[in-house]
């Protein structure tokens, strides 16, 4: 949700590679819910088997067993991941906003930084 909140937050606006970080975050947060166990609501419980059979160029179906209730539940938490998230990541970009741009303005000057040259921005010295 990264690229997402600095296009807003900088750019004041979206474009198509947030739909992605939009479309990949949701994917992690439901991994998060269903398969990994990751949420205090759900527990440690895996929700929907995967199907055993795979299809060319599709991932793994999954075959739901579980109530609309459960799924109700399923989709307020993987909202929830998701947004704390996205907050979190804009929250993020607003402390180090400095360091953002001096990173970008380096960038423009370089066009090309190693790891060094970026430390050295991070810790606000002269790349």
């Amino acid at each position: 949700m990264g690229g997402r909140a600095a296009e807003e937050l900088v750019l004041e606006r979206l474009t198509t590679g947030a739909g992605n970080d939009i479309e990949r975050s949701t994917e992690i947060a439901r991994k998060m819910v269903c398969e990994w166990g990751m949420s205090d609501k759900i527990g440690p419980l895996a929700c929907g088997q995967k199907e055993e059979e795979i299809f060319i160029g599709r991932e793994f179906a999954r075959h739901r067993d579980y109530s609309e209730e459960t799924a109700r539940l399923i989709d307020d938490e993987v909202r929830g991941i998701v947004t704390q998230s996205y907050e979190r990541a804009k929250n993020i970009i607003r402390s180090n906003m400095g360091l953002l741009h001096g990173l970008a303005n380096n960038l423009l000057e370089k066009e090309v930084l190693d790891g060094h040259q970026i430390d050295h921005i991070l810790k606000g010295e002269v790349a």
